[in-house]
């Protein structure tokens, strides 16, 4: 469910930025408020004077099509620059078309590929052709067709239909692939299928003409078995499970500490050339913060569209768990021998599903293997996909993260026994350090609870909510 808009007004009035972005979106839409662009331009402008990257680009946008403020170029271009310089991939985007364009800024096409690439790095469709363009006409870049090719089927594949004809036109000529009619009337099926621009149609039509029947038939099939997929995110982005003809390195545990932020080990991503994040029976691309291995600890950034964030296009609790669902931590210091805990997590998914499982347990030990004393030893039951997990109290704070499972084999070989679940935390003192060592969440961090005698239900559910699938690949 979504924040009430009540809840929502007190906490922009308060000062959260990303309450702030929500609720100027809400003012647009009419949500829940009555629509007034005037007000919500005032708190975009809130949020963005704060350094929240949505609005800065939402801003941008509104100087750029004189919505609510006057038209200015300049303006839009200096919001563009705030929003694109903290890695909005958008922003990025609309950026590098303004120095494409030279409008509210001097024209540069060499400063446009260079933000075209790191839009496109994050897998943005417009962005990669753009790229592809500055590649096929030589702006900006020198002239390379087989690069124009790269970038315009990364965007292709992902669903942009100008670079769906493009591709088309080059494989038609052979230019940047070898000759093949029947890949470039696929690709001009695909990209007159959605849409009604008249000449991808005329494309496909003129190329078949040079094309057997049997050929025909073999693009018609290729075009009707086509699926368009955000790059990096499987195909359960509009689902629930990832990609079957990819097979993921691994699979852990993490949750929300900040918005948009997810802890989790480092030993579950250290290997990994992608990332994934199921939250809310959806797929998130992530990526890499910050790392500290010596602790084994790692900080992901979770990829949301602009519309996502702004508009809160999913139902259920999607975007309510990625923004307003993080869990407060609390100082390992507080912690005391016996105190009950439990996790929630995504153990042996192969076997039990993604559905999140909890087990309950106690604190056994105030250090762990070998009386390291960064580690809780717990009784709370953990598998292999537990790792990352959250170790919470029965009041719903986060008192530490799964680490580790004492290995059956080799105590057995050690000590003649198996173990009966002796199962390791690393406190929360060293999760409160790390996370203190990254300026982004400067102030995001939720407070610890302090009231007493919560439904057990209550705390479950916030758990649940913050808590998120990790697949490595």
């Amino acid at each position: 469910m979504t924040l009430p808009v009540d809840d929502l007004i007190k906490k922009a009035k308060a000062g959260d930025a990303d309450a702030q972005c929500l609720l100027a979106a809400r003012y647009f839409d009419g949500k829940g408020v009555p629509q007034d662009e005037a007000e919500a331009v005032k708190w975009l402008r809130k949020a963005a004077d704060q350094g929240q990257m949505v609005a800065e680009y939402a801003l941008g946008e509104c100087y750029a099509n004189g919505r609510v403020v006057p038209q200015d170029g300049a303006e839009a271009f200096k919001w563009y620059l705030k929003a694109a310089s903290r890695g909005l991939d958008l922003a990025q985007l609309r950026l590098g078309d303004c120095y494409f364009s030279g409008k509210g800024t001097t024209r540069n096409y060499a400063e446009a590929v260079k933000w075209y690439v790191k839009s496109a790095g994050q897998g943005n469709a417009d962005a990669q052709f753009d790229l592809g363009y500055c590649y096929y006409v030589g702006e900006g870049v020198p002239q390379n067709y087989a690069e124009a090719a790269k970038w315009y089927r990364k965007a292709a594949e992902q669903g942009n239909a100008h670079s769906q004809n493009n591709l088309g036109v080059l494989y038609q000529h052979g230019v940047g692939f070898p000759q093949n009619y029947v890949e470039a009337y696929k690709w001009y099926s695909i990209a007159a299928a959605q849409d009604p621009e008249p000449h991808y149609a005329e494309n496909r039509n003129a190329v078949a003409e040079l094309m057997t029947a049997e050929q025909v038939a073999e693009g018609q099939r290729r075009a009707s078995r086509f699926v368009a997929r955000p790059e990096g995110v499987a195909a359960a982005d509009q689902g629930s499970q990832p990609d079957a003809s990819v097979t993921p390195k691994g699979t852990g545990t993490g949750f929300f500490v900040a918005s948009g932020y997810v802890l989790t080990s480092y030993h579950v991503v250290s290997d990994a050339s992608a990332i994934n994040i199921v939250i809310g029976g959806r797929v998130r691309k992530a990526k890499l913060v910050k790392a500290d291995p010596a602790n084994d600890l790692a900080l992901l950034s979770v990829y949301w569209t602009v519309e996502e964030i702004l508009r809160e296009r999913s139902s259920g609790a999607t975007n309510a768990a990625a923004i307003f669902g993080p869990l407060p931590v609390l100082g390992s210091r507080d912690v005391h021998l016996g105190d009950s805990v439990f996790t929630l997590g995504f153990p042996n998914i192969d076997l039990q599903g993604v559905e999140p499982k909890l087990t309950r347990g106690e604190v056994n030990s105030l250090s762990g293997i070998q009386d390291d004393l960064r580690f809780f030893q717990i009784s709370a039951a953990v598998q292999p996909g537990n790792s990352g997990g959250p170790l919470v109290d029965v009041h719903g704070n986060v008192v530490g993260i799964v680490a580790a499972r004492l290995d059956d084999l080799v105590t057995l070989e050690t000590s003649g026994a198996l173990p009966q679940n002796v199962n390791y935390a690393l406190k929360s003192s060293f999760l409160i350090a790390f996370l203190d060592s990254v300026p982004e969440l400067a102030g995001k961090l939720k407070e610890p609870h302090t009231e007493k005698d919560r439904p057990f239900a209550d705390v479950v559910k916030e758990v649940q909510k913050a808590a998120v699938m990790v697949i490595v690949y």
